[in-house]
């Protein structure tokens, strides 16, 4: 099919620089899911243990709660292709590391989490770039929504097909298969990176140390990002979490085995998929904050029914409905935000974003980990099922009162 005549839901792929950077990350974060899913099947299977579980996610995504607002500040002062070389370079011999200390047997809960850590490092610089270098490889700046909505697809097409792989390769082959395949995945995206050339965007002058609190004040002043960012961070401290708990599910509730642990987390991946074609697919004069102020308190609802069900088939169902609210609501905000925020702070404010979706999640996986060792995993699911559906509600009440965020449109931009 020509670029010209992809249909209207995939116009940015019109766009060769980004269609080139689509392709390749397609490839590399199917590989990266994979080594996820195969990373805490490893470590459940060498401890047996929720608690560990919870602490290899935590020390895999903490380090993007305490560096992504500082890597904001990179993405906004440097060559973003050239950071993102780097990182996917970098991130491509962890993967080897991982893959030759599964090979020799010589993995420890200690070296996961040493390992998870080191990744993490490397994605608070890669995904504030990441989400930072959509509006450079358009061609048309009116792409710039659809591009977000891709990009959302493109994450959740690899969390629906990389898990699925996983669970075949781990049950045929074992996790360092896996690994392998990780680390291979990245010459796709890295030769991407290669074949591409941005536009040039205004960098961020004067003292680092001055742009980091002007990241932050512009977002405090402004209503609807400040409260999309609170709305994200609370669904992945009280919902997302829930994903480190599937192993236990698999295998305890469900009696399956790892091919049953993919298939779960895949279930979650449909959902999120549909939900990435739908933002794509909607008409940009419709508001998209309409569709975030139904799912986010959808994403409790369907928490709490997945921590109930005793059966299986049930549970594919509940998990998709939950992989779609919880894309409608991350991926629905960070639309909005990058639509409404200045060039000159994107690469801050997407870095707060990344803190609020992936570095926050780490502190809900380490408290839903504990609790759950303590209390067992289905009360402690429900615990947070019950307080997303507040915070849904909370923010439908508030949205609806400030109008815009509701709505959608571009309110004044605050004093910076």
């Amino acid at each position: 099919m020509a670029p010209t005549a992809l249909p209207q839901f995939a116009r940015a792929l019109r766009s060769l620089n980004y269609r080139r950077y689509f392709i390749g990350q397609l490839i590399s974060l199917a590989g990266t899911w994979m080594q996820q899913i195969a990373m805490s099947w490893l470590a459940y299977r060498l401890t047996h243990s929720a608690l560990v579980l919870g602490m290899i996610s935590f020390f895999g995504q903490i380090p993007i709660l305490l560096f992504a607002s500082v890597g904001g500040v990179w993405v906004d002062r440097v060559d973003r292709r050239k950071l993102l070389l780097a990182t996917q370079f970098l991130a491509m011999m962890q993967a080897g590391v991982l893959a030759i200390v599964s090979w020799q047997a010589l993995a420890t809960p200690t070296l996961l989490m040493v390992l998870a850590f080191a990744l993490g490092c490397l994605n608070a610089l890669d995904v504030p770039a990441r989400q930072a270098v959509a509006v450079q490889l358009v061609d048309n700046p009116d792409d710039l929504p659809n591009a977000i909505a891709l990009n959302a697809l493109l994450m959740n097409g690899a969390r629906f097909v990389g898990p699925a792989l996983a669970g075949v390769v781990v049950a045929e082959a074992g996790e360092t298969a896996c690994f392998v395949l990780n680390a291979l995945s990245y010459l796709a995206v890295l030769a991407a990176l290669a074949g591409i050339r941005l536009s040039a965007v205004p960098k961020s002058r004067g003292s680092a140390l001055a742009a980091f609190h002007g990241g932050y004040r512009y977002a405090l002043q402004h209503p609807t990002i400040r409260l999309l960012l609170l709305l994200v961070a609370g669904v992945s401290f009280f919902a997302t979490s829930y994903s480190a708990m599937l192993p236990i599910f698999a295998r305890e509730v469900f009696g399956g085995g790892a091919r049953t642990y993919g298939l779960l987390v895949g279930s979650a991946g449909v959902g999120s998929l549909i939900a990435s074609l739908v933002l794509a697919a909607r008409d940009p004069a419709k508001p998209v904050g309409n569709l975030i102020a139904w799912a986010a308190p959808g994403i409790g609802f369907c928490l709490a029914l997945f921590a109930l069900t005793p059966w299986l088939g049930l549970a594919f169902v509940e998990l998709m409905a939950l992989g779609f609210c919880v894309i409608v609501t991350v991926a629905g905000s960070n639309t909005v935000i990058q639509s409404e925020v200045d060039e000159a702070y994107r690469g801050r404010v997407v870095g707060l974003y990344s803190m609020a979706f992936l570095g926050v999640s780490p502190l809900g996986s380490l408290a839903v980990g504990a609790l759950a060792h303590a209390w067992g995993t289905r009360p402690t699911l429900l615990c947070g099922a019950f307080v997303t559906v507040l915070l849904g509600l909370t923010y439908r009440h508030v949205a609806l009162g400030l109008g815009h965020a509701a709505s959608g449109t571009r309110p004044d931009n605050p004093r910076r």
